[in-house]
């Protein structure tokens, strides 16, 4: 039997075990799993992944692997800059933040690198969980120089994105966002924020928020679940750019 139809045999085994056990309930072990299928614990973790990736299971560290009830997925275009709150207030799906920490600190080398211009020596680092019918969706972290935004006011009053706070706030006016997309393997950090596994692939969002003077002043990492998201973009084809430009 070839290694792909092996893979399938799997898969459809797998996917059967699923839709046999209720949602919210947790999956026999992975040796249980591995031994009753006939198949290594590295290559039963390699299918499960697959699913994983779509949303329909989820390890939780320590704990073992859930089938997870079925989550409206986040979708938006990328053309504009929008924080999670706006997309899923458009969706008609309910989010908040878990776990939020504020930290004062010297800021790393890639920190330095975008927020270049600031007198201050310090940042603040805000880092948060955003959950999507109290499940852990995706994992943000901004950077923001100490001199725009304090630790106090975000302890105060602070409702999840700092893009829509110096939204409210008009001032310094916002131009645009340069935004690098990966996929990344979680960090142990990252991974326990989220209740997955180390290594587990994620959607990355690097971004650098610009004023309309060109200045930085929020370097931000944004880190999300793989099928509780769907992105996408409008791109024009070049020989229509030619005839805008040619008036035609």
């Amino acid at each position: 039997m070839t290694h792909t139809s092996v893979a399938h045999r799997l898969h459809d085994q797998l996917l059967q075990i699923i839709n046999e056990t209720p949602p919210g309930e947790r999956l026999p072990s992975e040796p249980y799993l591995a031994e009753s299928l006939h198949v290594s614990r590295a290559t039963l973790r390699e299918a499960m992944r697959a699913f994983e990736t779509q949303g329909i299971i989820r390890r939780k560290q320590g704990s073992g692997t859930y089938v997870n009830q079925p989550l409206q997925i986040l979708e938006s275009g990328l053309e504009v800059l929008e924080s999670i709150e706006t997309m899923a207030r458009r969706s008609g799906l309910s989010v908040d933040f878990g776990a939020l920490n504020i930290e004062k600190r010297i800021p790393d080398s890639d920190e330095c690198a975008s927020l270049v211009g600031f007198s201050g020596d310090e940042v603040v680092c805000i880092s948060r969980v955003i959950l999507a019918e109290e499940r852990p969706v995706a994992f943000l972290v901004d950077t923001v120089p100490i001199e725009l935004i304090s630790p106090d006011e975000l302890q105060a009053d602070f409702h999840g994105s700092i893009l829509d706070l110096l939204l409210q706030r008009g001032q310094p006016p916002l131009l645009a966002s340069w935004t690098e997309i990966k996929a990344v393997p979680a960090s142990s950090r990252v991974a326990r924020a989220l209740g997955i596994q180390r290594g587990d692939v994620l959607l990355c969002f690097v971004a650098e928020l610009f004023t309309n003077d060109h200045q930085v002043i929020d370097y931000s990492q944004s880190y999300f679940l793989p099928g509780y998201f769907r992105f996408h973009i409008v791109r024009r084809v070049p020989q229509n750019e030619r005839l805008i430009r040619e008036g035609k």
